[in-house]
Protein backbone atom coordinates (compact mmCIF):
# COMPACT_ATOMS: atom_id res chain seq x y z
CA UNK A 1 0.00 0.00 0.00
CA UNK A 2 1.24 3.47 -0.88
CA UNK A 3 2.13 6.08 1.74
CA UNK A 4 1.28 9.16 -0.35
CA UNK A 5 -1.44 10.17 -2.78
CA UNK A 6 -5.12 9.36 -3.16
CA UNK A 7 -6.15 5.95 -1.78
CA UNK A 8 -3.02 5.75 0.34
CA UNK A 9 -2.39 5.31 4.04
CA UNK A 10 -2.13 9.09 4.38
CA UNK A 11 -5.61 9.57 2.91
CA UNK A 12 -6.99 6.99 5.37
CA UNK A 13 -5.29 8.80 8.26
CA UNK A 14 -6.68 12.10 6.97
CA UNK A 15 -10.22 10.69 7.24
CA UNK A 16 -9.54 9.59 10.82
CA UNK A 17 -8.17 13.06 11.64
CA UNK A 18 -11.31 14.63 10.13
CA UNK A 19 -13.52 12.56 12.44
CA UNK A 20 -11.37 13.35 15.49
CA UNK A 21 -11.36 17.05 14.53
CA UNK A 22 -15.18 17.14 14.43
CA UNK A 23 -15.40 15.28 17.76
CA UNK A 24 -12.94 17.73 19.33
CA UNK A 25 -15.01 20.70 18.13
CA UNK A 26 -18.06 19.16 19.75
CA UNK A 27 -16.10 18.47 22.94
CA UNK A 28 -14.75 22.02 23.14
CA UNK A 29 -18.22 23.47 22.56
CA UNK A 30 -19.83 21.24 25.20
CA UNK A 31 -17.08 21.97 27.73
CA UNK A 32 -17.35 25.70 27.04
CA UNK A 33 -21.11 25.61 27.63
CA UNK A 34 -20.74 23.57 30.82
CA UNK A 35 -18.01 25.95 32.03
CA UNK A 36 -20.24 28.94 31.34
CA UNK A 37 -23.13 27.32 33.21
CA UNK A 38 -20.85 26.41 36.13
CA UNK A 39 -19.47 29.95 36.19
CA UNK A 40 -22.95 31.45 36.30
CA UNK A 41 -24.10 29.06 39.03
CA UNK A 42 -20.96 29.35 41.15
CA UNK A 43 -21.15 33.14 41.40
CA UNK A 44 -24.94 33.39 41.48
CA UNK A 45 -26.42 30.29 43.14
CA UNK A 46 -29.83 32.01 43.22
CA UNK A 47 -30.19 31.02 39.57
CA UNK A 48 -31.08 27.54 40.81
CA UNK A 49 -34.18 29.01 42.39
CA UNK A 50 -36.10 26.79 44.76
CA UNK A 51 -33.86 23.73 44.29
CA UNK A 52 -32.48 22.66 47.64
CA UNK A 53 -29.01 21.17 47.61
CA UNK A 54 -28.03 18.68 50.30
CA UNK A 55 -25.15 16.29 50.87
CA UNK A 56 -22.78 15.83 47.95
CA UNK A 57 -24.67 18.26 45.74
CA UNK A 58 -24.14 21.02 48.32
CA UNK A 59 -20.43 20.17 48.44
CA UNK A 60 -20.22 20.42 44.66
CA UNK A 61 -22.01 23.79 44.74
CA UNK A 62 -19.64 25.02 47.47
CA UNK A 63 -16.61 24.12 45.34
CA UNK A 64 -18.17 25.71 42.25
CA UNK A 65 -15.39 28.19 41.43
CA UNK A 66 -12.74 25.46 41.72
CA UNK A 67 -14.74 23.14 39.47
CA UNK A 68 -15.30 25.98 37.01
CA UNK A 69 -11.55 26.60 36.83
CA UNK A 70 -10.98 22.88 36.23
CA UNK A 71 -13.57 22.85 33.45
CA UNK A 72 -11.99 25.93 31.87
CA UNK A 73 -8.55 24.26 32.01
CA UNK A 74 -9.99 21.14 30.38
CA UNK A 75 -11.60 23.25 27.64
CA UNK A 76 -8.28 25.01 26.97
CA UNK A 77 -6.47 21.67 26.87
CA UNK A 78 -8.99 20.33 24.34
CA UNK A 79 -8.63 23.52 22.31
CA UNK A 80 -4.86 22.95 22.19
CA UNK A 81 -5.40 19.41 20.97
CA UNK A 82 -7.85 20.82 18.42
CA UNK A 83 -5.12 23.11 17.03
CA UNK A 84 -2.71 20.16 16.81
CA UNK A 85 -5.22 17.93 15.03
CA UNK A 86 -6.17 20.80 12.69
CA UNK A 87 -2.53 21.26 11.72
CA UNK A 88 -2.11 17.52 11.22
CA UNK A 89 -5.19 17.51 8.96
CA UNK A 90 -3.64 20.19 6.75
CA UNK A 91 -0.33 18.30 6.65
CA UNK A 92 -2.10 15.09 5.66
CA UNK A 93 -4.02 17.00 2.98
CA UNK A 94 -0.68 17.80 1.33
CA UNK A 95 0.46 14.19 1.79
CA UNK A 96 -2.71 12.93 0.14
CA UNK A 97 -2.09 15.36 -2.72
CA UNK A 98 1.39 13.83 -3.10
CA UNK A 99 3.19 17.01 -1.96
CA UNK A 100 4.91 16.15 1.35
CA UNK A 101 7.41 18.99 1.23
CA UNK A 102 4.87 21.75 0.86
CA UNK A 103 6.44 24.91 2.37
CA UNK A 104 3.46 25.46 4.69
CA UNK A 105 4.09 22.12 6.40
CA UNK A 106 7.16 23.60 8.12
CA UNK A 107 5.05 26.24 9.90
CA UNK A 108 2.39 23.63 10.67
CA UNK A 109 4.94 21.33 12.31
CA UNK A 110 6.39 24.24 14.31
CA UNK A 111 2.88 25.13 15.50
CA UNK A 112 2.35 21.52 16.56
CA UNK A 113 5.64 21.61 18.49
CA UNK A 114 4.70 24.88 20.19
CA UNK A 115 1.26 23.57 21.11
CA UNK A 116 2.72 20.36 22.54
CA UNK A 117 5.13 22.44 24.64
CA UNK A 118 2.30 24.77 25.68
CA UNK A 119 0.10 21.87 26.74
CA UNK A 120 2.90 20.44 28.84
CA UNK A 121 3.64 23.82 30.45
CA UNK A 122 -0.09 24.25 31.06
CA UNK A 123 -0.13 20.91 32.83
CA UNK A 124 2.64 22.15 35.12
CA UNK A 125 0.73 25.39 35.76
CA UNK A 126 -2.42 23.49 36.71
CA UNK A 127 -0.36 21.35 39.08
CA UNK A 128 1.24 24.45 40.66
CA UNK A 129 -2.10 26.19 41.17
CA UNK A 130 -3.60 22.99 42.56
CA UNK A 131 -0.72 22.64 45.00
CA UNK A 132 -1.49 26.11 46.39
CA UNK A 133 -5.19 25.45 46.95
CA UNK A 134 -6.41 24.27 50.33
CA UNK A 135 -7.96 20.82 50.48
CA UNK A 136 -6.13 19.58 47.39
CA UNK A 137 -3.88 16.56 47.78
CA UNK A 138 -0.23 17.52 47.40
CA UNK A 139 1.89 15.44 45.06
CA UNK A 140 5.16 15.76 43.23
CA UNK A 141 4.98 17.08 39.67
CA UNK A 142 5.43 14.44 37.03
CA UNK A 143 7.96 15.74 34.51
CA UNK A 144 6.90 14.23 31.20
CA UNK A 145 10.15 13.32 29.46
CA UNK A 146 8.17 11.65 26.69
CA UNK A 147 6.26 14.86 26.05
CA UNK A 148 9.44 16.95 25.86
CA UNK A 149 11.09 14.35 23.63
CA UNK A 150 8.04 14.56 21.34
CA UNK A 151 8.36 18.35 21.20
CA UNK A 152 12.01 18.03 20.14
CA UNK A 153 11.17 15.39 17.54
CA UNK A 154 8.48 17.60 16.00
CA UNK A 155 10.85 20.57 15.79
CA UNK A 156 13.52 18.37 14.16
CA UNK A 157 10.92 17.09 11.67
CA UNK A 158 9.99 20.70 10.91
CA UNK A 159 13.60 21.38 9.99
CA UNK A 160 13.72 18.22 7.86
CA UNK A 161 10.61 19.40 6.01
CA UNK A 162 12.15 22.89 5.63
CA UNK A 163 15.23 21.35 4.04
CA UNK A 164 13.06 19.14 1.82
CA UNK A 165 11.07 22.19 0.66
CA UNK A 166 14.33 24.03 -0.07
CA UNK A 167 15.69 21.10 -2.10
CA UNK A 168 12.40 20.87 -4.00
CA UNK A 169 12.57 24.59 -4.88
CA UNK A 170 16.13 24.14 -6.11
CA UNK A 171 15.11 21.12 -8.19
CA UNK A 172 12.24 23.10 -9.75
CA UNK A 173 14.73 25.79 -10.83
CA UNK A 174 17.03 23.21 -12.44
CA UNK A 175 16.49 22.66 -16.15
Amino acid sequence: MRALGPGSVSSFLKIILDVVFAALWIGVAVLALITLAALLLSFNPDLLGAIRLEGEAAEVARRGPLLTAGLAAAALYLAGILVIVGSLRRIFTTLTAGDPFHPDNVARLRLIGLMLAGLELGRYAVWAVGALLPGVERSQPNIGLTAWFSVLVVFVLAEVFREGARLRREAELTI
